[in-house]
């Protein structure tokens, strides 16, 4: 939908791919044209490569946008669609391929004296060459699938103990994640914060970033809330933050959109983690502090044209904070939550944004990510985004499947976060504390209690005399009868 709103903006013809279960989707029904590409696994679908070629031509494209998943940080995927002469609206194939790797990363980034957590930059061999490596840096350890996202291959080893199965483990995973069982170790940060920095590169030359965004409120490596910029990071850090991901991006002849990603420890040390070669779920944030259109530019830098701005010309206003809406059942160990919407109420007002993929009357599939909405408050500053957001997150219903939407209102109303302190590890330990108890009002206490005497006994209402009419007594019985 978000592609689709650009290019209608832009006068380009958008033109959609769906499964069996996306017929009825709502990016389906609103591009100006739709192909079928196959039954609802993914692998016979949105990641069969010479089906999504094949209505490429069938339409007669001039490019191809891989989207926020799937295939947008394929290198095979990119490459073919260049073979196949259509535009791929990111980078080029040769640069997903370096910074897909992360050893492959990290080892380039090793050479241009990029700062990076102390660890391996290439696969581990044996059990026996992880604890050496292990030995050396030090307990905890945190093992990585090389081409890994999303948690999968990665495993937390805090002693010597176990070392060897859970680095078969974490191998396994990764070969049936991504094909490929390349796994590296390094020094485990505790609780460090997930910064990333937003960068934006022409076909020729110029590169710049963004500011910031704080992810480090994380379930199961997740991202659930985002929002730009960070609370810790001061102008003289995002400078550096910024031209460390200036370089890297240089360093792996990078263009278009992208993300260059950190962890910072408690200290304010920060280092490279990885970049994101595509647009990130969370730029919205981005947009709305920096006042740009990122799908726009993508466009525009695929199609040839230089960045209309320099570093200097860029300015942040406001805070933006965004919160991811799932079709997840809190209460069942944040199961998805499949169904039918059968009622959805959506927030408005000032300073609120809304990127949505769903309708009422819509069924919510099994086989896919249960990212349902991203809600996004703006305001002049931190505290009036975050009350904004708790507005529009009160303003929210769907109904017929279970969401998130409770976990979203306790964390903005929870007093760390609304401090900004806040790590990777905030989300699980809020998990695991119970909900603050309601305190009750005396004084609210009383007025329902009035409330209720009143709706007992209507006469006693406040200028109802003798004189009242009929339709002002009943009138105001009724709209207090609304108000309980």
């Amino acid at each position: 939908m978000r592609v689709i709103r650009a290019c209608r903006e832009l006068g380009i013809t958008s033109v959609a791919v769906y499964s069996d279960v996306d017929r009825a989707a709502l990016h389906v029904r609103q591009a100006d044209e739709a192909y079928h590409v196959g039954p609802p696994a993914a692998t016979e679908s949105y990641l069969n490569i010479q089906k999504i070629l094949n209505v490429a031509k069938r339409c007669g494209a001039d490019a191809i946008h891989p989207g926020y998943g799937f295939l947008s940080e394929n290198a095979a995927f990119a490459r073919a669609c260049e073979d196949a002469n259509f535009k791929f609206i990111g980078s080029s194939a040769a640069s997903i391929e370096m910074m897909g790797s992360k050893t492959r990363a990290r080892k380039a980034m090793e050479k241009e004296g990029v700062p990076f957590v102390p660890g391996t930059s290439s696969g581990l061999d044996s059990a026996a060459q992880a604890g050496q490596v292990a030995a050396k840096i030090g307990y905890p350890v945190m093992l990585k699938a090389a081409a890994g996202g999303g948690g999968k291959g990665m495993r937390l080893v805090q002693t010597k103990e176990g070392l060897g199965s859970v680095l078969e483990a974490a191998q396994s995973e990764a070969r049936r994640s991504f094909g490929d069982g390349e796994v590296y170790i390094e020094k485990a940060l505790i609780n460090p914060r997930h910064i990333e920095m937003q960068i934006l590169a022409d076909e020729h030359g110029n590169t710049v970033y963004l500011g910031e965004r704080e992810c480090s409120i994380q379930r199961r490596h997740q991202k659930v809330l985002e929002e730009s910029p960070s609370p810790i990071v001061s102008p003289a850090m995002r400078r550096q933050m910024g031209d460390i991901a200036v370089r890297v991006a240089k360093t792996a002849a990078y263009s278009n959109a992208g993300t260059v990603e950190f962890l910072v420890d408690e200290n304010a040390n920060f280092y490279f983690l990885e970049m994101n070669t595509r647009l990130q779920v969370e730029h919205p944030v981005t947009e709305l502090t920096s006042g740009l259109d990122l799908v726009h530019l993508q466009i525009r830098i695929a199609a040839g044209e230089p960045l209309p701005f320099t570093q200097k010309d860029i300015s942040l206003r406001g805070h933006a904070i965004e919160c991811r809406i799932y079709a997840e059942d809190p209460d069942n160990n944040y199961f998805p939550s499949p169904g039918t919407i059968s009622l959805l109420l959506d927030p408005s007002g000032p300073g609120i944004r809304l990127d949505s993929g769903v309708y009422e009357g819509w069924t919510v599939p099994i086989d896919y990510d249960p990212l349902l909405a991203k809600l996004i408050g703006h305001g002049a500053d931190r505290p009036q985004a975050i009350s904004r957001l708790v507005r529009a997150l009160n303003e929210s219903f769907v109904g017929g499947v279970k969401t998130n939407l409770p976990l979203l209102r306790r964390i903005l109303g929870e007093l760390d976060f609304q401090a900004g302190k806040v790590d990777t590890g905030y989300l699980d330990r809020l998990l695991r504390s119970k909900p603050a108890e309601v305190k009750h009002d005396e004084k609210v206490a009383a007025i329902a209690a009035g409330l209720f005497a009143i709706l007992e006994h209507p006469s006693t209402v406040a200028n109802d005399g003798p004189d009242a009419s009929g339709w002002k007594k009943a009138a105001r019985a009724d709209a207090l009868r609304g108000t309980t």
